[in-house]
């Protein structure tokens, strides 16, 4: 009964696997065959390898003697494993677990055995997304289930502008289907693949001091529950538990359909041009206010603010008949010049990294361009600042108009492998900013350099208006309310194992700091799909302390234990954070 999609190395791979293969889905069953002698061999070489990877990444985990700063190691990532065995790795590249459960329903009735059984038998069955989530948040060696073949379009209400959705369906892939009929998604995240149950449950949301946060946009849901099978809820029936279980974080039930509201379908005009913080703070009401879209991205050690704003193509005078000054390639020259220059003082890092030569460079985006650069040194401040002034530069001529529809324009390259951590805190209403957003930057801005933290670039800082799903970070009872999102990032450029653990290290003590400094005193929390579980007993208690005064986890842990008693969708991370002695 229990089904299972083709085993992949990642949940990257199997992405791309579902987006060039949607008519060539073949589930099977996850119990292995009968093994054959070379299965055998197979598998027994793969444990040997593996044994062999666990002791290098053993070995490398501890400090390193004097005697032994050059020694590198490599990432195991492609061993040979066992048949049955499931490797799953998050987009950022910061987590994965193996797992011999990950289970993919082809429908309800499925998804509906499926939790039946794990209830009966007391087996997690964690629901899991696109992994796109920086921490993991989906992930439980203990088992997972994802809903990626679940992923139709059920039903439009092109009057209402309304769409029912199986909660496995990508965003990309549901905009492209509604499109005929005039509307989209209100608001994007930055990027486009994640599963539209996913993206609600973590309470994810794109840019607008009048647009909130996603899970807005979430009017009714059908979960499928361990205790009580299957319910459907809104804010008409059983508004209580709509509202906490809209932003659940998974724990609550599996969602398998989701009703949104939409809008409709619009072309927009993103504008991007290079500010300082002092012209920013004469303009930061009238850009809130003004703009439908609006974000900045904080470029450290430098007084550059990249602003983006994007608003509806104008009926009267059309899109803007503005040419840009600068080609792409000119606004990448800089960036080029600099790599070349680097290239000279880093040669060996370069050659250890696999750079490419400089035809390849020239074809290079500038988000790939700064992870070569990174590379090179990326702990090293006085670099890591010549990169940002690199990128400074590069947004001074890129400045201009771009027009698209808004599934096209509210996107943003983030980069490759990273670390993350983003908070959101009140910042006034629209018609009276509290001025706590722009003063949180300048404060990050001095703690960075006082410091000295090797911060790249951008430190990105959105907008949305106020939530009233009872978990969500941007949750407010007022309705005119906006809250401020601003995110801090180190990038993940190298596969070496001691680079990338030097690189984690420095940037749990820049969140730290952050943390220290400003989180209680503007009232920040993380976002859920970035928080991080500390390892520490004590922070741990301070953080689920400071949750409980934010957040309902009374009741959102007595729901969990009435409609999940067992725990069975819940993992390590959910455990922690929410701990419930009713548990069992």
């Amino acid at each position: 009964m229990l089904r299972s999609f083709i085993s992949k190395r990642s949940l990257q791979s199997f992405l791309r696997y579902h987006h060039h293969h949607q008519h060539h889905r073949r589930p099977f069953s996850t119990t292995p065959g009968p093994p054959t002698a070379d299965a055998e061999l197979r598998k027994y070489i793969g444990y040997t390898l593996l044994l062999v990877a666990s002791g290098a990444a053993t070995y490398y985990s501890f400090p390193f003697p004097e005697n032994a700063r050059d020694k590198k190691a490599q990432l195991f990532r492609y061993a040979p494993l066992p048949d049955d065995l499931h490797t799953v790795t998050n987009w950022s590249g910061t987590h994965e677990v193996r797992t011999r459960t990950f289970l993919q329903p082809e429908s309800i009735e499925q998804l509906e055995g499926i939790v039946k059984e794990g209830h009966e038998r007391k087996h997690k069955i964690r629901p899991v997304g696109s992994g796109l989530s920086p921490n993991g948040i989906g992930l439980t060696r203990a088992g997972m289930v994802n809903l990626a073949l679940m992923d139709k379009v059920l039903s439009v209400d092109k009057e209402k502008k309304r769409v029912t959705v199986q909660a496995g369906i990508r965003v990309q892939q549901l905009v492209d289907e509604i499109k005929e009929y005039g509307i989209t998604l209100q608001n994007f995240a930055s990027i486009r693949e994640q599963q539209i149950g996913g993206i609600v449950q973590v309470g994810a949301h794109g840019t607008g001091a009048r647009l909130p946060p996603i899970d807005e946009q979430v009017i009714s849901m059908k979960l499928v529950t361990p205790a009580k099978g299957t319910i459907e809820i809104s804010k008409e029936k059983d508004p209580e538990l709509f509202y906490l279980a809209r932003c659940g974080l998974g724990g609550l039930g599996v969602v398998a359909e989701v009703t949104l509201q939409c809008v409709e379908r619009q072309e927009l005009v993103e504008h991007t041009f290079l500010s300082n913080m002092k012209d920013i703070k004469k303009n930061h009401k009238k850009f809130l206010s003004e703009n439908k879209h609006v974000k900045y991205l904080h470029i450290p050690y430098t007084d550059a603010v990249v602003v983006v704003t994007c608003n509806p193509v104008s009926k009267l005078r059309g899109p803007p008949k503005h040419k840009p000054i600068y080609t792409t390639e000119e606004a990448l020259q800089h960036v080029r010049d600099l790599y070349q220059e680097s290239l000279k003082k880093y040669r060996s890092q370069v050659a250890a990294s696999g750079s490419p030569d400089e035809r390849e460079v020239d074809e290079l985006s500038f988000t790939e361009l700064r992870d070569k650069l990174l590379v090179m040194d990326p702990l090293n401040k006085e670099h890591v600042i010549k990169v940002n002034k690199a990128e400074a530069e590069y947004w001074r001529k890129s400045e201009g108009y771009r027009v698209g529809w808004s599934d096209e324009i509210l996107g943003f390259d983030c980069g490759g492998h990273q670390w993350v951590s983003e908070t959101c805190f009140p910042a006034g209403t629209l018609s009276k900013p509290s001025m706590k957003d722009l003063e949180y930057i300048e404060e990050l801005m001095q703690l960075i350099e006082k410091e000295s933290v090797p911060a790249p670039a951008p430190i990105e800082q959105r907008w949305t208006a106020c939530s009233k799903s009872r978990m969500s970070p941007a949750y407010s009872s007022a309705d005119d309310d906006i809250f401020s999102w601003v995110g801090i990032i180190m990038y993940l450029p190298t596969m070496d194992a001691k680079q990338r653990k030097q690189i984690t290290e420095e940037f749990f003590h820049y969140r730290h700091m952050t943390q220290a400094q400003l989180w209680d005193r503007y009232s920040a929390f993380e976002h859920w799909a970035k928080i991080e579980v500390p390892k520490d007993k004590e922070e741990l208690a301070a953080l689920q302390a400071r949750l409980k005064k934010k957040f309902p986890v009374d009741a959102y842990n007595q729901a969990r234990n009435e409609l999940d008693p067992n725990h069975i969708l819940s993992n390590n991370m959910l455990e922690k954070l929410f701990p419930s002695s009713e548990a069992q």
